[in-house]
């Protein structure tokens, strides 16, 4: 048995700690919201209100600080599953110091003094930006978007921490039962990149190959994480669509250059891994 914790049981998170614990593993899990508390409790979970600021010295409160010291306590691996929620704009003009990457710099002191050993940070393929062609873990990362920047700046301070060994995940699109980008897509017009392939990755795959990372011991790896299947989004978006009796959208009659494709075959080879949600 293994004692885990999960700093953000959302979307993602919540449904990894109740995998985990089924599977014999001890976990911490935070939240934000006080509300929340009870409903990690119920699900096994050990809860733990924690909040991150971006703010130099935010963590002066000794009561903020104990539950993370809590959080981490006896722990030996640390999944990082927070999203780069960004607000307002950075006015300082220094493109260094991004609010979500202060807030993993206000995390790394307490997991240096904590038991953590391991480090898995949750990120996004979002960090290649528009690439051309098939994307492997050797390509530069050229993130476009701020969240992307941001990630890819978390990225690089967990990797030089000599305190720890981490691995980045780098998941693409997230689908689920709840959650598809169609229903946002649904009845819009002139959408751009008809001909760009989909790079989804859905929320039960996930879990496993979160759990076949930690079960195989693969740190300090770099993953990219797509399901094997990549039609145009024009054909992809109509289908589902259709299927789920939405307004169709419609594209642009523009073509695109941009014709980015995630390569999983690293996680395949590496972690003898088969796709259990191809065709979502």
């Amino acid at each position: 048995m293994k004692r885990i914790s999960i700093l953000g049981c959302g979307w993602l998170g919540l449904p990894l700690a109740k995998k985990l614990i089924e599977n014999g593993n001890s976990v911490n899990g935070s939240t934000t919201s006080e509300n929340k508390l009870s409903v990690l409790e119920k699900a096994g979970i050990n809860p733990f209100l924690v909040i991150l600021s971006e703010a130099e010295g935010a963590l002066e409160s000794q009561s903020v600080s104990e539950s993370i010291n809590d959080f981490l306590s006896e722990s030996e691996i640390l999944i990082i599953d927070i999203p780069p929620k960004l607000r307002g704009n950075n006015d300082s003009g220094d493109s260094s110091r991004k609010v979500f990457v202060e807030k993993i710099e206000t995390l790394i002191p307490f997991i240096e003094k904590s038991t953590i050993n391991k480090v898995l940070f949750v990120s996004s393929t979002s960090v290649y930006g528009d690439e051309n062609g098939t994307i492997t873990e050797e390509t530069t990362p050229t993130p476009e978007t701020e969240s992307g920047k941001q990630l890819l700046l978390a990225e690089s301070v967990l990797q030089k921490n000599q305190n720890f060994e981490t691995t980045i995940l780098r998941f693409g699109g997230l689908i689920g039962e709840d959650r598809h980008p169609v229903k946002f897509l649904a009845g819009k017009e002139n959408l751009e990149n008809p001909d760009a392939p989909v790079n989804l990755i859905h929320q039960d795959d996930c879990i496993e190959i979160i759990q076949e990372i930690i079960n195989q011991s693969k740190w300090n790896e770099v993953f990219n994480a797509a399901a094997p299947f990549h039609p145009t989004r024009e054909e992809y978006y109509t289908q589902k669509a259709k299927e789920q009796n939405l307004i169709l959208p419609k594209f642009s009659g523009e073509k695109s250059d941009i014709k980015k494709t995630i390569s999983s075959e690293k996680v395949e080879n590496s972690l003898s891994y088969q796709f259990n949600v191809k065709n979502y």
